[in-house]
């Protein structure tokens, strides 16, 4: 009995991979990817073959290792930190919203400094975004308003058209 049920998942696999990889023809990436079974699979020849990454893509499945490396740049994955980059300043202005708001109109502050680091402003130019974000206070925090995602919207719009921080609006 264990040795049909055993014939019969392969047979299963086998069918299953053969769908796959008629689906996967056009993509050139056929790999894996990264994780643990990237890594115990590495010195095995032609790993293109659907041998190899049979055993990757199980292994992998196996130990959850290919999420963790992905979230954390191990097991051969990498991040090049675009999700991360796309949302830090929107999340960073959610959490220390009130802080920010206070020390936007006060036109200094620590939390306000790490806004500007956030934002790519070099520490030169950061007394101009000081200056901008005091001067521009009541536009960049309206009335009422308490939407953080509004704010960096409006310090955007008012960066893009300040000449000294107009080139870093643009740059990110």
């Amino acid at each position: 009995m264990t040795k049909k049920l055993i014939l019969l998942q392969v047979a299963v696999a086998l069918v299953c991979f053969s769908a796959t990889a008629a689906l996967a023809a056009g993509n050139p990436d056929t790999g894996p990817g990264c994780g643990l079974g990237k890594l115990a699979w590495a010195d095995f020849h032609h790993q293109k073959n659907i041998g190899p990454q049979v055993l990757m893509a199980t292994t992998n499945g196996t130990f959850g290792s290919q999420t963790f490396g992905i979230s954390t740049g191990t097991s051969g994955c990498t991040n090049d930190g675009k999700v991360w980059a796309e949302y830090k300043v929107t999340m960073f202005a959610e959490i220390n919203f009130e802080n920010l708001s206070q020390e936007m109109a006060q036109g200094h502050g620590e939390h306000l400094a790490s806004l500007a680091t956030l934002m790519g402003v070099p520490v030169d130019q950061q007394p101009a975004f000081f200056a901008l974000t005091q001067e521009q206070y009541t536009s960049l925090i309206q009335s009422g308003e308490t939407a953080p995602v509004a704010m960096i919207k409006a310090l955007n719009a008012a960066m893009a058209g300040h000449p000294a921080l107009a080139q870093l609006s643009t740059n990110r």
